[in-house]
């Protein structure tokens, strides 16, 4: 009986170990961005070249709006609450100093009066802004900025959470590396866009393993857009890392029982 037993004890002990160390593992394939296919490993540039620029202004951004003249007079009374002396400002005092994109797709600044700015883009703004301050003033220059400029990032990442960007444009590896990169058990070849429109939000699937997505239209990422990182489908049965203590301490106990039984 003992014999029988000790005869699946080792077996058994052997697929354990084996099934351990395997359920761990997570292929290096599927961990190295930007693979370049082997027949292409000659390519060296990529055409990408999207900014805020591109972003198309709707109801409720919030713009800051400053005018810059050689009359500090004009610029104190064209700039009602923005301080001229250069000084760096926190989140909210910008946030209370700007002005929003009403439901009509209007901006109202002070003593000019209401501009049409939705379906705009932000250097399109500034040109209007520009002409319409021309009637008061001349060589002046407008300095226009999105406020309310943010990016989400969920799922399988290190630091989940909401990032204010500062910059006029960002890509989707800037953006995770601000959230820590990928966990170990991120899915890499399909990390979920949520890009919010005028006529709904749209869900795109990006594959970050290959060197596409350097001339993808969303490498580039846009103000409110979400970034979901799933994660993959064996997470469940796998460790972030190996559980050595685990396994020894499982053949430890087997040793015991099979000394036993022996």
């Amino acid at each position: 009986m003992r014999n029988q037993i000790s005869i699946y004890l080792k077996p058994i002990l052997a697929i354990s170990v084996l099934v351990l160390m395997f359920s761990s593992c997570v292929p290096i394939k599927k961990q190295v961005l930007m693979q370049v296919p082997e027949d292409d490993s000659a390519k060296q540039e990529y055409l990408n070249d999207r900014t805020l620029m591109d972003y198309h202004l709707k109801s409720g951004n919030n713009l800051y709006v400053k005018i810059m003249s050689a009359n500090q007079d004009a610029d104190d009374f064209f700039n009602p609450g923005i301080s001229t002396s250069g000084n760096i400002y926190y989140d909210a005092a910008i946030y209370l100093t700007s002005y929003s994109v009403d439901d009509e797709g209007y901006v109202e600044l002070p003593f000019v009066g209401k501009i049409f700015a939705k379906g705009k883009t932000i250097e399109e703004f500034s040109i209007d802004v520009s002409e319409v301050i021309g009637e008061y003033l001349k060589k002046t220059m407008v300095v226009v900025k999105l406020v309310n400029y943010n990016i989400t990032v969920v799922g399988e990442v290190n630091r989940a959470g909401q990032y204010k960007i500062y910059q006029d444009k960002i890509n989707i590896f800037e953006v995770l590396g601000m959230a820590g990169d990928f966990t170990t058990y991120a899915k890499r070849d399909d990390v979920v866009i949520v890009r919010h429109t005028e006529k709904g939000s749209k869900v795109h699937h990006l594959d970050l393993l290959s060197d596409d997505i350097l001339e993808s239209d969303f490498y580039y990422l846009m103000p409110d857009d979400i970034v979901y990182v799933m994660p993959l489908k064996g997470k469940n049965f796998a460790y972030q890392m190996f559980p050595y203590a685990l396994i020894i301490s499982s053949i430890s106990l087997i040793l015991v029982i099979f000394s036993i039984l022996k």
